[in-house]
């Protein structure tokens, strides 16, 4: 496994309106040595983003111009930003904040006020969960590797220990979403969407049926049930 990237090659990203936060956070990760940058409204981290391709964005929820959730649709809908991690800041008062971060593209959420250690904590956990990481390897565009499995986009086939193993197109394609972002939390909805589109009707055990399939050819452990949320790699 190939260990992650020097703080130093780490690019975050911090969205927030508030001076103070935005301060207290750039502070903490600063010393810690990853490269920062700063916005204080959605127009800017749009613009950040796009110029600097940060690894992670901590992006607060309501902010004046263009709130969090629409600058994490807007990034999630450009493949270049699919491999960055999107974490909101949300107020402990916002309980909706969880359910936001995952229906909205946001890989997790982190809860205002948080100590400094505890930032840093979580800020480690997030950028593990890049396709480079510890995790997974990604040798070229087309392949991805996690533990002892390769995944080929581009012949469609699936290999455990050097051994082909025989899915259909949809089990493939469901694989492979998880694999994109080891550790993040894949919605029902999200996945419907992404696998089978928006607009096609399918049973509501579709997706469970494709999963248990899964399971049967690479093991019950290679895929974790998140109860009431969906479905995660587990690297």
């Amino acid at each position: 496994m190939i260990e992650s990237s020097s703080p130093k090659d780490t690019k975050i990203l911090i969205v927030d309106d508030e001076p103070d936060i935005i301060e207290f956070i750039r502070y903490n990760i600063t010393n810690a040595g990853y490269q920062v940058f700063m916005a204080r409204n959605g127009v800017e981290a749009l613009e950040l983003a796009e110029l600097e391709r940060p690894d992670l964005i901590l992006l607060d929820i309501m902010m004046p111009k263009m709130d969090g959730v629409e600058v994490c649709q807007r990034l999630r809908a450009e493949s270049k930003f699919d491999n960055t991690i999107i974490a909101f800041l949300t107020a402990r008062s916002e309980d909706y904040s969880q359910v936001a971060a995952l229906d909205y593209g946001g890989d997790d959420y982190i809860t205002k006020p948080i100590l400094p250690k505890v930032l840093m904590s979580r800020i480690k956990a997030l950028l593990r969960r890049r396709p480079a990481g510890k995790s997974a390897t990604t040798e070229a565009a087309h392949i991805i590797k996690f533990g002892d499995i390769t995944l080929d986009s581009e012949q469609y086939t699936v290999k455990q220990n050097n051994e082909l193993i025989e899915m259909v197109k949809k089990e493939f394609e469901l694989l492979s979403l998880l694999a994109s972002k080891p550790g993040k939390v894949f919605t029902r909805e999200e996945i419907f969407g992404k696998i089978w589109g928006y607009e096609v009707i399918v049973g509501n055990r579709t997706i469970d049926v494709h999963i248990r399939k899964i399971r049967e050819k690479l093991g019950d452990s290679c895929i974790k049930t998140v109860k009431g949320i969906g479905y995660k790699l587990n690297v």
